[in-house]
């Protein structure tokens, strides 16, 4: 390929690619004539554009075999895997077989959505819709956002700012289970005080604009003792999760209680978007309609009746939406199994949705193959892909942040229509033993207090990695939503051969035949993949043309999404080598602001008569140098300004989209109320804040009140008070899992360590965490004898809120710290145990604790319309 480039005098920020020769002649490939899957690259403009994927030089690259029109479909090759039963999610109409491994047609979805007689012939709600293909408000399709958030295991005076850091995060719907043994733990009558005050959490999330899905149960699962039965419920003389008459009663009982709490919140006409009935029930579709059932009866009601569908489940046909899910890692897996294959599925593109993993440590058949066909009358959609992961004492695997997003990407790519996480606010359990533990039956124990979850938002209300890394998707489906639910997911005809293939590309196209994105997702947990180089997508059609238009490399840690024939302001854009971020609204002209992916050139592919402003020289191809400073494209039906920001500000961006669309760049913490000013968190350091300025075109200071200073961070003084004693290698054991040790081998066996806290901490109204660094197997910090917070160790570093544990007010503040013994066979992820197997005997360090005081500050020049949209 010849490729001449040169500088544009005028423009710092542009190179000008000039492209002699769109691709070489041997890199054409003939067309796989298949509507189901795109190699890579833009969409052809024609109705039913052609994709071809040549010119990319990988080893072990492999052709999916495809023997019958409805055979099996997902990531890998029959041949590797093994026949997975069921018809592929893709557009209905049939299947047409490959001539060429290279090559791939498709077009748009054929006739019209179809519709169920859920939210539309019955459960109407007004201006809500539902399709095969999505969801419907006031006739526009949308992508809900749920995160789930559970009322019971955060404080009430804490719940406005776990919401607002969810709607921080674009989240538009809060899930949350409702524990039956939470508010009936004694039979002796329902409890909705204080932070178990249901209604009043979903009025909260109603002044957020934030829907709601509730989780009733009455099996919830959710790391709960008996799965949220009370014990009462547990031991009574009944076959629990059936139609058995004497089970339908207790339900009937506690639904009707639920109903009265709630009153017109759950109505016909109420605030629930959703209800989802049981969790993890496989084989009981009649129990389901019964439960259905019971809810109406009680007067529970919404206009969308979800059901768990992974598993294989049996769901009643019409009666449920199938909702699936998907994980990075699990702790419900035994300590000496390797990274398994129903967590590294996810980390590519398929169409296949189930995941036999979840649950699966619960379940007493064995279920390897995956579920039959996602239902033709619902669109694909998820409530549980993995937002973190809980610990368990056996198994206590750390996700990273990108372990966290790419799941979540890989299922937008794969046609997604609802993306639902769990969990997204980590918590803590109330005291009593209300955890899932093998006392109480489980294979598994959890830690008796902490539910942190590695989630976006932590157990003390930090924000994560993660929730960087979600925002930006969700701003991305947001904004762009409307019209990505319109585009059915195609899949490449050459894919990875199995779990185990790190040669070959992992792509994915949302495409109607005529516009598109191109989905790239080249990450996953534990083992880091190596660099793909000499990649290049080439697309026939009418007019053939290269994406990009050199070769380059793909780099470890790359989610991307590149825009394809798609039209913003009037101004067509053939293709860009960049990410969408949001598309703002400007005085003169909209803004796509788009963020450069991880270590690669940013290329701008333009049609003729779209050009860059006030540039003499005429070409289609460009390269961008990321910037904060935005290129003008103009063409004869419009103008757009193009902001192309650098990989490394990609942390640091969030968009605000009430009461209109803003973006903003600050590391620290930040939210806000739904017709309010910004809130600015920084944790120990200067608040800053910037918003984007359309009308300037560049990022203006934000002036914050009051005037801010650095918050403060101060070693607390930790005195060892009780040396520990030697440990055993195990505390017992249940099915070959570890089990954790009990509260009396703490009181035996646990260092004791005395924190007294700066003055300036105690007896204030100050806010402020504890950054908690310690080894060992188990720790538990105790507040005048009562202990408030705990954690199994897995090397990372442990955060505490000195409000919500009571601190700040205690008169004897106590850390106490199990050993590990080398002996222990509990799995650990690579940095931990690379601790411990440099650590001679057993493993105890003397932990440090520092004090963050966190700053609060507003932003006081906001204006409900210093952007319009």
């Amino acid at each position: 390929m010849s490729v001449i480039v040169g500088r544009l005098p005028r423009c710092p920020s542009v190179e000008l690619a000039t492209v002699l020769r769109p691709f070489a002649a041997d890199c054409c490939c003939p067309c796989l004539t298949n509507r189901r899957s795109v190699a890579a690259g833009r969409v052809d403009r024609r109705p039913s554009g052609r994709f071809r994927s040549s010119g990319v030089v990988l080893p072990a690259l492999r052709q999916w075999g495809l023997d019958t029109p409805s055979g099996s479909l997902g990531p890998f090759t029959s041949s590797s895997l093994g026949s997975i039963p069921g018809l592929p999610r893709q557009p209905p109409g049939g299947e047409q077989m490959a001539t060429s491994p290279h090559q791939i047609k498709v077009s748009a979805w054929p006739g019209d959505p179809q519709r169920p007689r859920m939210a539309n012939a019955v459960d109407q709600r007004s201006g809500l819709g539902l399709s095969d293909r999505g969801l419907e408000r006031d006739g526009v399709p949308f992508i809900p956002i749920s995160g789930e958030v559970h009322y019971s295991r955060i404080p009430r005076d804490r719940w406005e700012a776990r919401l607002r850091s969810v709607v921080a995060a674009g989240v538009t719907v809060v899930s949350t289970y409702v524990p039956w043994l939470h508010h009936v733990p004694d039979g002796a009558g329902p409890q909705f005080g204080g932070n178990l005050d249901v209604g009043a959490f979903i009025d909260a999330c109603g002044n957020h604009r934030l829907d709601v899905v509730l989780r009733i149960g009455p099996w919830c699962h959710g790391e709960l003792r008996n799965g949220g039965f009370p014990d009462w419920v547990a031991a009574a003389d009944v076959v629990h999760r059936t139609d058995d008459p004497r089970y339908l009663e207790l339900v009937e009982e506690w639904f009707g209680q639920l109903a009265g709490h709630l009153g017109r919140r759950a109505g016909p006409d109420g605030d629930l978007l959703a209800i989802q009935l049981e969790n993890e029930l496989y084989d009981q579709p009649d129990h389901l309609r019964s439960l259905k059932a019971l809810a109406r009866r009680a007067g529970l009601a919404a206009p969308l009746w979800t059901a768990t569908a992974w598993g294989g489940a049996q769901l009643p046909a019409g009666e449920v939406f199938p909702v699936y899910g998907g994980y990075g890692d699990g702790f419900w897996v035994a300590s000496d199994a390797g990274w398994d294959p129903s967590f590294r599925e996810h980390f590519f593109f398929s169409h296949q949705w189930d995941d036999p993993g979840i649950g699966a440590d619960l379940r007493s058949d064995e279920r390897s193959a995956a579920a039959a066909s996602v239902s033709a009358e619902f669109p694909p959609a998820t409530c549980e892909l993995g937002g973190g992961m809980a610990t368990a004492y056996h198994r206590r695997p750390v996700l990273a942040p990108l372990d966290v997003a790419t799941p979540a990407w890989c299922k937008i790519g794969n046609g997604s229509a609802w993306q639902g996480y769990y969990m997204f606010a980590g918590g803590t359990n109330p005291a009593g033993g209300w955890q899932e533990s093998q006392a109480t039956g489980y294979p598994n124990d959890l830690p008796r207090l902490s539910y942190d979850f590695q989630a976006p938002i932590g157990e003390a209300g930090e924000l994560n990695g993660s929730h960087a890394e979600l925002r930006r998707q969700h701003a991305f489906l947001t904004a762009f939503g409307a019209g990505l639910t319109e585009l059915p997911s195609w899949l490449p005809e050459v894919r990875p051969a199995n779990t185990e293939d790190r040669t070959t590309p992992r792509w994915a196209v949302r495409s109607d035949g005529d516009k598109g994105y191109l989905f790239l997702a080249w990450h996953q947990a534990h083992e880091q993949l190596d660099p793909l180089e000499d990649v290049q997508f080439e697309i026939g059609g009418a007019t053939p043309t290269t994406v990009p238009s050199e070769p380059i490399t793909i780099r470890p840690g790359t989610l991307a999404c590149w825009p394809v024939f798609q039209e913003y302001g009037g101004v067509m854009i053939e293709w860009i080598t960049a990410t969408p971020l949001t598309l703002l609204a400007g005085s003169e002209a909209p803004v796509l602001v788009l963020i450069a992916d991880h270590r690669m050139p940013v290329e701008l592919r333009l049609p003729p008569g779209v050009a860059i402003q006030s540039q003499a020289e005429t070409s289609t191809t460009y390269r961008l140098t990321p910037s904060e400073v935005p290129v003008r494209l103009v063409s004869a039906t419009g103008a757009l300004d193009l902001l192309v920001l650098p990989a490394t500000l990609g942390p640091d961006l969030w968009v605000r989209e009430h009461p209109d669309r803003t973006l903003l760049l600050s590391d620290c913490e930040i939210s806000w109320y739904d017709d309010g000013p910004v809130q600015v968190v920084a944790a120990g350091e200067l608040p800053r804040l910037r918003r984007y300025d359309p009308a300037g075109k560049r990022f203006v200071e934000a002036p914050l009140s009051p005037a801010p200073t650095p918050g403060r961070i101060e070693s607390a003084q930790v005195e060892l008070i009780r040396p520990a004693a030697q440990v055993p290698a195990t505390y017992g054991e249940r099915d070959g899992r570890a089990a954790s040790p009990q509260p009396s081998d703490l009181e035996r066996l646990a260092g004791r360590y005395r924190v007294t806290l700066p003055d300036w901490v105690r007896g204030q109204a100050v806010e402020a965490r504890l950054c908690i660094t310690w080894a060992g197997d188990v720790a538990e910090l105790e507040v005048d004898g009562v202990p408030v917070a705990d954690r199994f160790w897995d090397g990372r570093a442990w955060t505490v809120d000195v409000r919500d544990t009571g601190l700040s007010t205690a008169k004897d503040v106590v850390l106490r710290v199990l050993p590990l013994s080398p002996d222990s066979p509990i799995w650990l992820p690579s940095e931990a145990q690379a601790v411990r197997a440099n650590h001679p005997g057993q493993l105890l360090r003397t932990p440090t604790v520092e004090v963050v005081e966190l700053v609060l500050v507003s932003d006081n020049n906001w204006s409900p319309h210093y952007c319009s949209r």
